[in-house]
């Protein structure tokens, strides 16, 4: 197995984000009702934090079924934030087909687990500021790194496309590559496993999640993981009316930041695709 802190400083210079945020004094807190002081009010008088998350996807956030614990960047993340907040956390499931869904139900406070900001989520519901870059790129098996270098050889019949359901990945594999052979396959975590294994030949993913598994299996590549098809941020989603609760969460990340955790976090948990394991690749 790689070493996973390989290239950490060029991963955290690319990946830990300035983060602007501004909390509002918590006198200032609505009475329990519709206001936006409401939701905060109510994990702290229950004495607990429900998170949302999908469980599959590592390293952000993984239910490991032997201990039956979540495990992952978020994961502790999460942790981090019910300490901060003096709560205990408790883990509500979701999918990526219903995140959103669950997310304006209420079935959480806040869900937490690789979620990619974006504009029609915003639209939706509250994101907090970034706190880890990312973006949508390429995995497939090593032998193949030299091919898979652009959407356009994707693109093709002849190659299979694995994507879990209901994701921004999908989504990008949808929109950008209508030729090529598209597999849904609804556990995200065993795609990798299937790619190395011949099953399929490319993976579109996230950078950190291909960076992670490429350092888990010497089978597979990410080729592009320094030119990756698309540049965002990951985020903290929360139903609307949360606005005190967001403030809190955009305090709390810049606290994360500034102490050093993120990068400590990142360290433990992300490995990063080196450019010499790139060149050695093609």
């Amino acid at each position: 197995m790689k070493n996973r802190k390989t290239g950490l400083s060029i991963w955290l210079a690319v990946c830990v984000l300035g983060l602007l945020a501004v909390l509002p004094a918590m006198g200032c807190a609505e009475t329990e009702g519709n206001g936006s002081g409401a939701i905060l009010e109510s994990i702290l008088a229950r004495g607990v934090l429900r998170v949302g998350t999908a469980g599959d996807y590592m390293p952000m956030s993984y239910l490991d079924p032997e201990t039956g614990n979540y495990v992952g960047f978020d994961a502790e993340l999460a942790e981090d934030l019910a300490a901060a907040l003096g709560v205990k956390v408790q883990y509500i499931e979701t999918s990526w087909p219903t995140l959103m869904e669950d997310t304006l139900a209420g079935k959480f406070d806040l869900a937490v687990c690789g979620i990619t900001i974006t504009e029609a989520r915003k639209e939706q519901a509250l994101m907090s500021e970034g706190y880890l870059g990312n973006g949508k790129t390429v995995l497939c098996r090593a032998e193949d790194a030299a091919r898979y270098t652009s959407l356009e050889a994707i693109n093709r019949p002849e190659v299979r496309v694995m994507e879990n359901p209901g994701g921004l990945n999908e989504k990008f594999a949808r929109e950008n590559l209508p030729d090529a052979t598209l597999i849904i396959h609804p556990v995200n975590q065993e795609i990798p496993g299937l790619v190395a294994a011949g099953e399929a030949d490319v993976m579109i993913t996230e950078i950190m999640e291909a960076g992670y598994y490429v350092g888990q299996d010497s089978r597979l590549a990410a080729p592009l993981i320094y030119e990756p098809f698309t540049h965002g941020e990951l985020g903290i989603l929360m139903p609307p009316g949360s606005e005190e609760l967001l403030a809190y969460v955009n305090d709390f990340l810049e606290a994360e930041k500034e102490s050093g955790r993120l990068e400590e976090l990142a360290g433990e948990y992300i490995y990063r695709y080196t450019e010499e394991d790139a060149e050695e690749a093609a």
